[in-house]
């Protein structure tokens, strides 16, 4: 047992970090406009100012408390990114419907304890939603299944 809880720390300052790099750039790059009048720089500086009081909120606490011992696997982000790529790599040839099956698929097997009910479960779930909101809900122009040969 650690005397501090050193993944939260570090947790919060890389959220800290990143919240502070997203207000100064929106800040400083884009118009922020008045509250009446917002400009496209209000709301990504706003939101990382919040990022940046969690952030800073969360490595304080955990400066305070103990923590366990933190448990690296190598595999964990292996697998979140290949399931990244996957998605890439799908979403043009075979459309967004197996794109979404491939990142829940790829992404799962980062898990130590994979249920397939719940996987099964959650991936019908992730391409119904999919479909709800981006043709039906948003209206955009997106193709859920293509095939390619």
């Amino acid at each position: 047992m650690f005397e501090r809880d050193y993944r939260d720390m570090a947790a919060g300052l890389l959220m800290a970090a990143t919240g502070g790099f997203v207000a100064i750039y929106a800040s400083t790059q884009y118009n922020l406009g008045t509250f009446r009048n917002m400009g496209p720089g209000m709301f990504p500086m706003l939101a990382g100012s919040v990022l940046v009081f969690l952030g800073g909120l969360l490595a304080v606490t955990a400066f305070f408390r103990a923590g366990p011992m933190p448990k690296i696997r190598i595999s964990t982000p292996i697998f979140i990114l290949a399931s990244i790529a996957a998605f890439a790599l799908l979403i043009r040839n075979f459309g967004m419907l197996p794109a979404v099956l491939a990142v829940t698929l790829i992404a799962s097997l980062a898990e130590l304890k994979m249920r397939p009910v719940s996987l099964v479960l959650l991936a019908a779930g992730l391409c119904l939603m999919t479909w709800l909101i981006f043709p039906l809900g948003l209206g955009l122009n997106i193709p859920m299944l293509r095939w390619p040969f």
